[in-house]
């Protein structure tokens, strides 16, 4: 909590305004009462990026109906009832952009992410499905999807599956926070007007292609 407060007290110094509110995502009523403070505060509301994530490596075999469950609340239904409850607001503010971070991991199976791939699948397609049920109140719904990026979630990663991420992609080096946000803030602006529904690739070519195939404890991996 103190990283968010310093990052709203960061904006709000150089001339923004931000605040910072605690959130379970998997809460209807912690959502409920983030997003009554925001329009409480700022009156409309036209912008929601559901990125909250965690992480889980194991194969199928691996993976426990707890394990399961915990992966699929977090990453999928945080971002389901985020989307729900900003839907109404966004409506009456005359249209609105949600931005879904899912994963390429949304996009391509893995060997070694059952759960994870399960659930970023989940929140690829809930952008669509938004998109399509939306369009017509001015609500747009995309999905952005994240190669390897240099964060502690990915490193954490990578202590599980064994494999460096940095040289596994044509780029040949990890994607960065900001180029993820740069996208994302293309997606919130007027500048993407026309898009909805639609997956933003951000992952340094990986899956533009061939790449090296990488061996993990899991069997090989692309």
């Amino acid at each position: 909590m103190a990283k968010g407060r310093q990052v709203a007290d960061s904006i709000t110094e150089s001339g923004g305004d931000a605040f910072f509110q605690n959130l379970d995502i998997t809460s209807e009523d912690a959502w409920a009462d983030a997003v009554n403070k925001v329009v409480g505060r700022y009156r409309l509301l036209n912008v929601l990026v559901n990125c909250a994530a965690m992480p889980h490596a194991a194969t199928v075999e691996e993976t426990s109906a707890e394990d399961l469950d915990r992966v699929m609340e977090v990453n999928a239904k945080g971002t389901f009832l985020g989307t729900r409850e900003v839907i109404p607001h966004m409506r009456r503010a005359g249209g609105g952009s949600i931005i879904n971070v899912s994963s390429g991991a949304g996009l391509v199976g893995q060997s070694w992410a059952a759960a994870y791939n399960a659930s970023k699948a989940a929140v690829h397609l809930l952008a669509k499905s938004t998109a399509i049920q939306y369009a017509k109140d001015g609500i747009r719904a995309n999905s952005v999807h994240p190669g390897a990026i240099d964060t502690q979630m990915l490193h954490q990663s990578e202590e599980q599956i064994g494999d460096s991420e940095a040289f596994n992609r044509p780029m040949g080096r990890m994607g960065t926070p900001e180029e993820i946000g740069y996208g994302i803030l293309f997606l919130a602006s007027d500048e993407s007007s026309y898009m909805t529904g639609t997956e933003l690739i951000i992952d340094g070519g990986k899956l533009s292609g061939q790449w090296r195939i990488a061996e993990t404890p899991y069997g090989t991996r692309g």
